[in-house]
């Protein structure tokens, strides 16, 4: 694109736009869940230790 007034060339700006994810509509507690994997398996947290960790909140959660 050339500016009439100078006939320079003006810088094309490109939008990029997201592919929308699945997750997008997926109730609050699917999005939820795939935050904590993903934060459990990108720490590299033990399996065992994860469980326990979980059944820790669990309890914690219902018991309120």
């Amino acid at each position: 694109m050339t500016n009439p007034q100078n006939n320079q060339q003006i810088p094309q700006v490109e939008v990029q736009t997201e592919t929308p994810s699945p997750l997008d509509n997926a109730p609050d507690e699917i999005k939820l869940a795939v935050d904590l994997i993903y934060l459990l398996e990108s720490n590299e947290v033990d399996k065992e230790t994860a469980i326990k960790a979980l059944e820790i909140v669990l309890s914690d959660f219902k018991n309120k």
